[in-house]
């Protein structure tokens, strides 16, 4: 695969920017990362699953990441480290750096506030009254950030995101594509069969080092802000309901929604598709299986699953008709051991 930015580093450079002990010929050079099954030379791969272990034996890569475990499985010029996986991810971001943006402010964009001398702001960029923005910012084109909106110092707004007023965005945060932070939640009061609407007030803070995907929506605060922990990691079409509060370190996969008012303490994973219901607090460290649904609180760390394991429809059917009787059933077993428990009695 080849590297945009022309990267290249010998394995010795790279264990002396991210550590780890380098075994064979320390000058191999390196190009980019790659999996083991497609890597070719100038490239290194990594095993991070040990389902693919057998690949080292095949593999056309130049080098290779691996445990302590694997140190002695291969005789290709490797870099031993505690966690493969996440040296990997930091050398991908060694070797393909993010494009320099350039400072400064497209013709198009209209700035009812003062921008930083080193922030970049592209085409078609609408910015506020009162708004702050830190050093280095980028703002790409056809973003719209309201009133009083404030953008920490290194933070990347991709296209057409929108930020309502008053809410906030921590320093080295990544917000991409389509993303809106800071809509109205979803609040109305009943009265005689119609809705109030019930004006939202509060706003959306997001701390720092943050990623948001794509089309993802993070509704404000109806009296309260909702707020996003320090090191967040948010995937693409996900909804955040108003008067949330995540917790830092947080991961949360596509398509999750999460209603209003709930809590995700520190370091928990919500698996993609999952739902979690109103004033639901989930404890720190808990791990939600994609497509769960969440209906009440859960108070230690551990893994929950809420779905059927996947099955033919027929026998889905089946299952699905027994459960539906189990609450006679329940009925009948506590008849019976009555009537069990008499009989014992009158023994």
């Amino acid at each position: 695969m080849p590297n945009p930015a022309g990267v290249e580093l010998s394995l010795a450079d790279i264990a002396a920017r991210l550590g780890g002990d380098v075994l064979g010929d320390a000058q191999t050079r390196i190009r980019q990362v790659a999996t083991l099954a497609s890597a070719l030379e100038g490239e290194i791969g990594f095993l991070a699953n040990l389902k693919y272990k057998g690949q080292l034996q095949t593999t056309r890569a130049s080098a290779v990441i691996v445990s302590p475990d694997f140190a002695d499985a291969v005789s290709l010029p490797r870099i031993i480290c505690r966690n493969p996986y996440a040296y990997y991810a930091r050398l991908a971001s060694l070797l393909n750096p993010r494009p320099a943006a350039v400072p400064g402010i497209h013709p198009s964009a209209v700035c009812a506030s003062d921008v930083p001398s080193t922030a970049s702001i592209g085409p078609h960029v609408s910015i506020g009254q009162g708004v702050e923005l830190g050093a280095g910012t980028v703002i790409h084109a056809g973003c719209v950030l309201g009133d009083g909106v404030r953008v920490g110092a290194g933070t990347v707004l991709y296209p057409n995101v929108s930020i309502y007023a008053g809410c906030e965005i921590g320093e080295n945060c990544v917000v991409h594509s389509g993303v809106v932070i800071g809509a109205d939640g979803f609040g109305f009061a009943p009265d005689q069969g119609k809705w109030v609407k019930i004006p939202q007030i509060g706003r959306v803070i997001i701390g720092k080092d943050v990623e948001i995907g794509a089309s993802t929506t993070i509704d404000r605060g109806a009296l309260d802000n909702t707020m996003i922990g320090d090191g967040c990691k948010i995937d693409n079409q996900i909804q955040i309901g108003h008067n949330c509060v995540i917790g830092k370190h947080c991961v949360v996969a596509a398509c999750a929604a999460i209603a209003g008012s709930v809590t995700l303490q520190d370091n928990v994973t919500v698996g993609g598709a999952a739902m979690i219901a109103g004033h639901v607090t989930i404890s720190s460290g808990a791990v939600i299986s994609g497509g769960s649904l969440v209906m009440k609180n859960i108070t230690k760390p551990g893994q929950y699953t809420s779905v059927f394991p996947l099955e033919e429809h027929s026998h889905w059917l089946h299952n699905a008709a027994q459960i539906r009787h189990l609450a006679k059933l329940a009925d009948r077993v506590s008849e019976l051991e009555k009537k069990l428990k008499n009989i014992d009695g009158e023994g």
